[in-house]
């Protein structure tokens, strides 16, 4: 799944970014409002954390404006002011949810997956395929309870697929979903990434054809296993 951060402290943001990055959140970091503005219109996202206080476009006016612009990605606003008025703020503005600074690392991750789950229906800790499981609480995908060793990218692809299962992904639908904005690569490394994927499946029993290619179109998991 990938989130947007909206934060100018580089610290906070970093230490936020890698926390999310090590439960296989696609992370995509704006320094400022403005940017942030640019990211939401422009890309796709499942969440955006958003702080309050930014440069350029504050939080509360960027929040205004992705909603008065139909823009419904949830949004968790992160606020140092922990007083009745900002948090009232916040939630008119559009935000589904806020955290108050400080915040432990811990409790940010289950605030987000929360309102993953409350926010869509089709969100599950549990997701599964034929014989193919993955727990995205912990980290653990598996093919006839043979755990699969993945990198963060395979482990992203099959989430994707997993969680659109009834679709047929396209390269850029995949990089867009996979990769951040500047990390972009070109649409080849799709198909080294599914390669080893496959192969990754195919080793823990898996028909090699579970992942199938659409050809002309994209990738999706095998309808007529």
């Amino acid at each position: 799944m990938k989130i947007l951060l909206v934060e100018d402290d580089s610290r906070i943001a970093k230490a936020i970014a890698e926390a999310l990055h090590d439960q296989h959140y696609v992370v995509e970091v704006a320094h400022d409002g403005e940017l942030g503005l640019t990211f939401a219109e422009t890309g796709t996202f499942d969440l955006i954390i958003l702080d309050l206080m930014l440069p350029k476009l504050d939080g509360i006016s960027l929040c205004k404006k992705l909603r008065q612009r139909g823009n419904k990605t949830l949004i968790l606003m992160l606020t140092a002011r922990d007083t009745s008025a900002d948090k009232v703020l916040g939630l008119d503005a559009g935000a589904d949810d806020y955290v108050i600074k400080p915040f432990d690392l811990p409790e940010l991750l289950a605030r987000v997956r929360a309102l993953l789950r409350r926010g869509n229906v089709t969100f599950s800790p549990i997701l599964k395929w034929e014989k193919l499981t993955l727990n995205t609480n912990e980290c653990l995908a598996t093919y006839c309870d043979i755990p699969l060793n993945l990198t963060p990218k395979e482990y992203a692809l099959l989430e994707l697929f997993l969680r659109n299962s009834s679709r047929v992904l396209s390269r850029s639908a995949i990089l867009e979903r996979v990769w951040a904005f500047e990390d972009i690569p070109g649409e080849e490394t799709v198909k080294v990434h599914l390669r080893s994927l496959r192969q990754k499946l195919k080793a823990a029993g898996a028909p090699p054809n579970l992942i199938e290619t659409v050809y002309g179109l994209g990738y999706r998991l095998n309808p007529n296993l």
